[in-house]
């Protein structure tokens, strides 16, 4: 896949070994500008290192919280005219109903639906002025299955997942794809820290028997994000290893 002469932007790709360093690699291996974002300096310094490997155009890191909407705000004018945006970054707050933390509630919504319809408000209008662009929203299977502990989590993502219908609707005429893709189990660190290498066994409930690789999921990202999609929009493209589907 080719992304010469495209500006990317991905959310939540400020940590290595997760979905959104995953993403930037390949799409600056693809000759991608890429802007990296997240909420620490030093672990942004580290995956900017490592994307810049194997990058044949630019990769720089921008620190934003998005949970506050006036950071999503700078993040978008310091980002300026971009051709592809992933809105990756996510929170993922675990609880019954009964239990549930309200400031976690809030900071998911914030993190996981607010900042992409912002960055979305600022960007989409860009890229049609630009003559059109791509946006890929990372969804969740939690945004289809009923998860018992994740009842926030997964209202967020089908949130998200609607709102990526009524883009690609409102943004279509203007050149401007949106699509969505939704993971299942995946084997990032941040996962693998907090479950072990088996990721406490989730794997075990897909089709494949397994957690996938980020990169598998990355790899996914970059086809909608690219030209080769040019027929796609307002598609929600499960990479779960036939969870959803069997």
């Amino acid at each position: 896949m080719t992304f010469t002469g495209k500006t990317a932007l991905i959310t939540g790709s400020g940590a290595i070994g997760g979905l959104g360093h995953a993403t930037a690699r390949i799409l600056a291996a693809g000759g991608a500008d890429v802007i990296i974002t997240g909420t620490d300096p030093d672990r942004g310094a580290q995956v900017v290192a490592d994307v810049r490997e194997s990058a044949t155009g630019t990769v720089r890191f921008v620190p934003a919280d998005l949970a506050d909407p006036q950071a999503v705000q700078r993040l978008a004018d310091d980002a300026g005219a971009v051709d592809i945006l992933v809105n990756n970054a996510g929170v993922v707050p675990f609880g019954t109903t009964p239990d549930q933390d309200l400031a976690a509630y809030d900071a998911a919504f914030a993190v996981n639906v607010r900042a992409p319809f912002l960055l979305v408000a600022r960007l989409a209008p860009k890229m049609a002025a630009a003559g059109g662009g791509s946006i890929v929203n990372v969804s969740s299977t939690a945004a289809r299955l009923g998860l018992a502990p994740m009842a926030v989590y997964g209202a967020t993502k089908a949130a998200l997942e609607s709102l990526t219908r009524t883009w690609a609707a409102e943004f279509a005429a203007a050149n401007v794809r949106v699509n969505a893709v939704a993971p299942g189990p995946m084997t990032t660190s941040k996962v693998v820290a907090a479950m072990g290498p088996d990721v406490g066994g989730m794997g075990l409930t897909t089709a494949l028997r397994r957690a996938g690789d980020p990169a598998e999921v990355a790899h996914v990202i970059a086809f909608l994000a690219g030209d080769q999609a040019s027929y796609m929009t307002g598609a929600v493209v499960a990479a779960d290893g036939g969870r959803t589907a069997i």
